[in-house]
Order: structure tokens, then C-alpha cells, then sequence
């Protein structure tokens, strides 16, 4: 059970971390900038040996030619690479660059019931002894800008002030939502094994959401002031059911309603990445386009809440399953019709839905 907080920890320091590297962006595209020119320019970066002291008057005109002299030569390439490099012109060249891998992915896995972080680390730390914390690759200038950035920018951030403040928020503002409680609730008119190790599941949960300390591998966090909001479905068993103590860590009860049209319609149109934009990029790969016309659309999401209506109310699932028995023909003929377009009215969804939302016996067609 503490491996949420630790999840919750580890959120937190990548956010933290994103923070402080954004803040030292410029400076960090600066570094990155000077050693790839390092490296397309070997040797441009060191100080060329000073002149010997003169005094006198050869001194004066030494000094006086100097101030004429022109840029030397090194420097003057090494402006000219800046310049290339920034207006992209290098891109295509290739540079052997050193990646530093922090945290590289142990090549064993042990399965140990203690303090498996601790054990994580050590074998992360063993790794990077054995070489895995650099490797020399050969990259595009493109790529090195990228690799050569990131590790500036990692460079700059101070990892104690990180964990310190990663550590702060998760403490002070952390949220950890726990769903499916209902399928750890015991009712009193059941008995048997299962029962007991639901209730064993619940006495796991409580001392987390009670307040306990719990070490990571960022130092130890308090859970007694982060927001716990627990979640399920109980429509075999009720939040009462639950025992005393955990029911007494979770005082304030809200009961959602049912998705409606509109909800279903903010679904299908709102998200990055709607259900009808990922089909639409699946079927684009066959070399089949559609396009969801707005009145298909609201088709579908008057479809969903009527079934979910009439049958068992599964949420916002059910919009999967309506959308496979939409398409269902259109994928399997994909491969054969393609390339083609293939535009979705509010006829096209009813032809091959409507008769389903008016057939009371919808298990036989839709999960």
C-alpha cells in the first residue's frame, strides 16, 4: 500500500524537476551550445598561449598594433559554427557525444517482500560501476542538441532543493485517489476466505490513510495531511460494509448520477484524444479517412445514455462498445476498400445502430 505514496512522491519530484529546468533553460542552452561546438571544433575552445610582458616603448606599439589586430582566426570559425549551428545549417552532421545515464534500468529483477526501493537503488548504483552511467554514441547534431540540453539542464537543478520541495507539496497538497473500493467492502450476510482477506485488504489501507510515515528513496513523507478520496461502484455491496475504522477516514459521501446525453456528448468531442479521433487515426492507417459529422455525433451520444438506460449502466464504457458495432464492417474492409473516404452522418450511425437501441435484449449484441 505504500507504493502509492511513492508513485504520489515520484509525480511530484518530475514535476518539481520540470519546474527548475525550465527556469534555467537559456543558461542550460547555453552549456549545451559550447560543448557542441567543442565537439565539431576540437581544440577551439582552449586559450591560446599569452604573449611575453615587454615594457618600453616597443610595449606601446605592440599595444597599439594589437588593438588594429583582426579577431584571431580560432575564434572567428568558432563564431561562424555558432552561427550555422543555430540556424539549423549543422543538423545533418554527426558527433560522438557521451550520454550520462543517471538511473539506468537494473538487468535483473529480484522479488523481495522488504523495502524493494532500497534494494532498486543499490542495484541502479551497481549498474553505474560496472559502466552503465555513460555511453559514447554516434548521433545527428539534431539529436546531440537534444541529449547535450537535457543533461545541462540536469546539471543545474540541485537535487536535494528538488526532493526538498517535491517532498513539501506531496505532504502539504498531495491528492491519491483509490478506486474500486467496493470490491474490497464485506457484507454481513457473506462469509468465507474471500471475506477475510477484503477485510485484510481494508486494515492495509487504513494506517496509510490514517497518517504514517512512509520512506522513498527521496526521504520519508507524512500522509497525515494529504487528501485521500476513495471511489467505487457499490451496487453489490454499500459503503457501510466497509469496517468502522476506514468508513471513519473517508467522512464526506458523494453520490455522482448517471452520465447523461450531454455528458456523453462532452466525451466524444472535448478530449484531445476522443474516441472518434482515435478511430479515425486507426482506420487512417489502412488508407480509409472519416469524418464524424456533428449530427452522427450527437446520434451517438443519445445511443449511449438510451442503452445505458435500458440495460446496465457501465458509464462512459459504453461509448467503446458503441463505437465497435459501429465500425465494425468498416475495419474488417479496410485493407480492401482503401484508400477512400468514408463520411459519417446521423444516417450512416442509425442504419447500423438504431435497430439495436430499440431491441430490449442488447446483451446479445453489445458487451
Amino acid at each position: 500500500m505504500e507504493s502509492m505514496i511513492r508513485d504520489l512522491m515520484a509525480a511530484g519530484v518530475q514535476m518539481v524537476k520540470a519546474e527548475m529546468q525550465l527556469a534555467v533553460q537559456a543558461e542550460a542552452e547555453k552549456r549545451a551550445e559550447e560543448v557542441l561546438l567543442d565537439l565539431l571544433l576540437p581544440g577551439s575552445g582552449k586559450k591560446a598561449p599569452q604573449a611575453p610582458v615587454v615594457q618600453g616603448p616597443a610595449a606601446a606599439a605592440g599595444a597599439d598594433a594589437a588593438a588594429g589586430a583582426s579577431v584571431p582566426p580560432a575564434d572567428a570559425t568558432r563564431e561562424k559554427f555558432r552561427a550555422m549551428l543555430r540556424e539549423g545549417k549543422l543538423d545533418e552532421r554527426t558527433v560522438e557525444v557521451t550520454v550520462h545515464q543517471s538511473s539506468p534500468t537494473p538487468a535483473v529483477e529480484i522479488l523481495s517482500p522488504a523495502n524493494m526501493e532500497d534494494l532498486e537503488s543499490s542495484l541502479s548504483g551497481l549498474a553505474g560501476l560496472f559502466g552503465g552511467g555513460k555511453k559514447r554514441k554516434v548521433v545527428s547534431v539534431k539529436r546531440a542538441k537534444e541529449l547535450l540540453l537535457a543533461e545541462e539542464a540536469e546539471k543545474l537543478v540541485d537535487r536535494e532543493k528538488v526532493s526538498e520541495e517535491a517532498r513539501k507539496r506531496v505532504q502539504e497538497t498531495g491528492i491519491v485517489f483509490i478506486d474500486e473500493m467496493d470490491k474490497i467492502a464485506s457484507r454481513a450476510d457473506r462469509s468465507g476466505g474471500g471475506e477475510v482477506s477484503r477485510e485484510g485488504v481494508q486494515r492495509d489501507i487504513l494506517p496509510i490513510v490514517e497518517g504514517s510515515t512512509v520512506n522513498t528513496k527521496w526521504g520519508p513523507v507524512d500522509t497525515s495531511h494529504i487528501l485521500f478520496i476513495a471511489a467505487g461502484a457499490f451496487n453489490v455491496s454499500k459503503p457501510s460494509d466497509l469496517i468502522p475504522e476506514l468508513q471513519g477516514r473517508f467522512p464526506l459521501r458523494v453520490e455522482l448520477e448517471a452520465l447523461g446525453k450531454d455528458d456523453f456528448l462532452r466525451i466524444l468531442t472535448e478530449p484531445k484524444n476522443s474516441l472518434t479521433k482515435q478511430y479515425a487515426d486507426l482506420l487512417a492507417t489502412e488508407g480509409v479517412e472519416i469524418e464524424f459529422s456533428a449530427d452522427a455525433i450527437d446520434r451517438l451520444a443519445s445511443i449511449a445514455a438510451e442503452v445505458n438506460a435500458n440495460l446496465e449502466n457501465i458509464g462512459a464504457r459504453r461509448l467503446h462498445t458503441i463505437m465497435e458495432a459501429l465500425l465494425e464492417d468498416l475495419s474488417f474492409e479496410a485493407s480492401e476498400i482503401g484508400p477512400t473516404k468514408v463520411p459519417i452522418g446521423a444516417a450512416y450511425v442509425d442504419e447500423r445502430l438504431a435497430g439495436l437501441a430499440r431491441d430490449q435484449d442488447l446483451g446479445r449484441y453489445i458487451l
